[in-house]
């Protein structure tokens, strides 16, 4: 097998239609034929069947990815032209790898059986670290004589950019080749339209009896009882010279990587074991889905779709996990700030001091084929940033990264006055500067999320419910910000910006007849007067007058929002309601961890608890009970549990961080720097937990374990540890 074989142009499969809305729509063309599995590290994702496979079963976006592009479009293996049959699959509990267990089928050749079925265990273990995956297959026969056979792994790449895997069609791609580097290398070649040059390498141990550029292929012979092991890595855009880690030097350093970076954060154990099992998987999903960057740790969104920088859900899930640990903010913070809009610029809809929505590495966002390079289509973004900048100071106390952090606070708070408010009426708006951006551009960003009561969709500059609680929640902690740092005449105007705000807001959005507020106001100031899960996140800001934030929770917790399993994002009746839609009646985790944290500010604990017990039931029934992104919201039926949805994703970071908030909420932790104390704030813990323990929660210097514990309504406190000089209470107010 010579380094001169004959050399292969790639063909890009394009079967998927087109679709109009692709930062939020995914098409879904049929269903699975088997389960999906994910692996990430890093920039580097893996979604393959349930087999260990990639691409030999229809319906799912398998691959091996990097930087939103395809390195591997299929690895497939089989024994004499047979799929081997699925014993079982598993991901490791800390994610760290997928481990499968095959056994063969009957083998026949030349009319008779030559190996029966079930005789041989083959185990294939798959990682991923630093750009390459890896793969063991293990080998051994169970039989009582010598076992003969064929063992193929079947390959090929197309080097496809992340949105034509979604659906995307694009007129011209660049060109692939692929060729052998020798006996055991094969290498795919790919020159995009953007002149990058990307590659794929495999390396194949031990030497297979015949390679090609598309199978490789091992003539085996194991005597009875005996084990052999043959391992596959796959290399992204590794240099030709770079051999790929050994297969158990890498995974030792990979899971080793894996334990010390959870050093630090709080732990968590509970009462209840299925709930433990959740926050497990939870925490294991979040620290899978972070990257290490220049500025930081960053959580990326999720995956398949969503493993890249965003914006909005990287500042929500820092500040879902602010409490349990706040590096997770501050890399955040940090990256953030580092790409925030400079100029104008219409395309990316970016403008001076507005904070990233999304961006991509693909070649299609290079050539700006899609606007997604560094996309700045995000109504929120800005005033999350703030909005968490000055949470994270007070949960920290670090002075430090807040000085490092103020320019970009005072550009944030810049644009939110200046371009993020067109016509100057007060309120933050958006209206997408091309075509090519998105049409909606707060969190709920499919086209038609935001309507009207008869139907018809906003139009013009859209000021969105939520996004003003953002704003007046970001003001008011900017102004604490400033007063730290010596500017008291900023702190002051602030404030009363703030407070002016919120006076606008109530005149402007509350909807007396339906005793909630509107979830936006169109162009022309018309109110949309739809009930909508939005008015639930403007509780989280404690912007809203106390007796109508009491009217908005009861709304929330009727039939028609509470489906039994969380809150819907539409209430049932509303005329776009569709519980089967991506925002126009399904339950998102994340939301409901919001809204629950605003009932938890005006002191309604039974209402956090019901949201609670609904989200933690439903996640009982999800697979590896990890919620997803979101969930249909049909009406809970007796022992039946909650409808999926179909193109999900799973993990995805603010769901994965849902069971933290839920958390935070029903205990009321709150953190005072100043005098070093945790304080417990009404805590009231669903019926479902008996008991919480917290080690090693952090103030500072200092950290301390304790116990909280239901008795009947009430709680009790118990501090177990301290470490440094450190004070926890209780605070019952009424």
């Amino acid at each position: 097998m010579a380094a001169e074989a004959a050399t292969k142009i790639i063909s890009v499969s394009q079967t998927m239609e087109t679709v109009a809305e692709q930062a939020f729509y995914i098409p879904m063309t049929g269903p699975a034929a088997r389960p999906r599995r994910s692996l990430k590290h890093d920039d580097t994702f893996i979604v393959l069947d349930s087999h260990g496979d990639i691409g030999a079963s229809a319906g799912g976006p398998d691959g091996l990815f990097n930087h939103d592009t395809r390195y591997l479009a299929r690895l497939e293996l089989v024994l004499d032209d047979l799929q081997p049959l699925l014993l079982g699959s598993n991901l490791r509990d800390d994610n760290s790898g997928l481990t499968v267990d095959l056994t063969n089928p009957d083998i026949y050749r030349q009319g008779r059986i030559v190996l029966q079925k079930d005789l041989l265990h083959i185990v294939r273990t798959i990682f991923l670290w630093r750009g390459t995956a890896y793969q063991r297959i293990g080998l051994q026969n169970h039989g009582e004589q010598r076992a003969s056979f064929e063992l193929t792994l079947l390959f090929d790449n197309d080097f496809a950019d992340l949105f034509e895997v979604r659906g995307e069609r694009r007129p011209r791609r660049g060109t692939g080749t692929s060729r052998l580097l020798g006996p055991t290398d094969v290498l795919f070649e790919y020159r995009g339209l953007d002149e990058a040059e990307r590659t794929t390498g495999l390396h194949f141990d031990p030497r297979p009896t015949r390679l090609s550029v598309n199978a490789a292929t091992w003539q085996l012979e194991l005597d009875p009882h005996e084990a052999k092991s043959l391992f596959v890595a796959v290399s992204c855009n590794r240099p030709l010279a770079e051999k790929p880690a050994r297969f158990f030097r890498g995974l030792l350093a990979h899971r080793r990587e894996m334990r010390q970076s959870t050093i630090g954060a709080a732990s968590i154990e509970t009462s209840n074991n299925i709930f433990n099992e959740v926050l497990c998987q939870a925490m294991a999903d979040l620290n899978m889905l972070m990257t290490e960057t220049p500025q930081g740790r960053y959580p990326y969104a999720g995956i398949p779709w969503y493993s890249t920088t965003f914006g909005r859900d990287g500042l929500i899930t820092a500040l879902q996990m602010l409490w349990v640990d706040p590096r997770v903010a501050k890399g955040v913070l940090r990256r953030l700030a580092h790409f925030q809009a400079k100029a104008v610029d219409p395309l990316a809809d970016a403008a001076p001091g507005k904070v990233l929505h999304e961006m991509r590495g693909g070649e299609m966002a290079a050539l700006r084929e899609v606007p997604f390079s560094q996309y700045y289509g995000s109504v929120d973004s800005t005033a999350l940033f703030v909005l968490l900048a000055g949470r994270y100071f007070e949960r920290t106390g670090d002075e430090k990264t807040l000085v490092e952090l103020w320019p970009a606070i005072e550009a944030g708070l810049a644009w939110i006055d200046g371009p993020g408010d067109p016509d100057q009426d007060g309120f933050v708006e958006y209206q997408r500067a091309t075509e090519k951006g998105l049409a909606n551009q707060g969190w709920k960003d499919s086209y038609d999320a935001i309507f009207h009561a008869d139907g018809k969709l906003a139009e013009g500059n859209i000021a969105l419910a939520e996004v003003q609680g953002y704003v007046f929640m970001a003001k008011q902690l900017a102004a604490r910000c400033a007063l730290r740092l010596g500017k008291p005449d900023l702190a002051r105007k602030l404030e009363a910006e703030a407070k002016a705000l919120a006076e606008r807001f109530e005149q402007a959005f509350w909807c007396e007849e339906l005793g909630t507020y509107a979830v936006a106001l169109d162009g022309q100031k018309r109110r949309c007067e739809v009930r909508t899960s939005n008015a639930g996140q403007v509780l989280f800001s404690g912007m809203i007058r106390e007796d109508r934030a009491r009217l908005v929770a009861a709304d929330l917790m009727r039939p028609h929002f509470f489906s039994g399993w969380g809150i819907r994002t539409v209430a049932r009746g509303e005329v776009r309601y569709n519980p089967m839609s991506y925002h126009d009646g399904s339950i998102w985790p994340h939301d409901n961890a919001l809204i629950a944290l605003g009932l938890a500010h005006y002191g309604l604990k039974h209402s956090v608890a019901h949201v609670f017990k609904g989200l933690f039931e439903a996640a009982t029934y999800m697979d590896l009970r990890r919620l997803p992104e979101l969930f249909c919201g049909f009406r809970r039926e007796k022992r039946r549990g909650p409808t999926l949805y179909p193109v999900a994703c799973a993990p995805q970071a603010w769901a994965s961080a849902t069971p933290f908030t839920l958390l935070e909420a029903a205990l009321g932790i709150e953190f005072d720097v100043a005098r070093c104390e945790i304080r417990l704030r009404n805590p009231h813990l669903p019926a479902f937990l008996n008991e919480v323990i917290l080690r090693d929660l952090r103030l500072g210097e200092s950290s301390v374990d304790l116990r909280v514990s239901r008795h009947g309504h009430d709680v009790a406190l118990e501090v177990l540890r301290t470490r440094g000089q450190i004070q926890v209470s209780i605070v019952l107010t009424h």
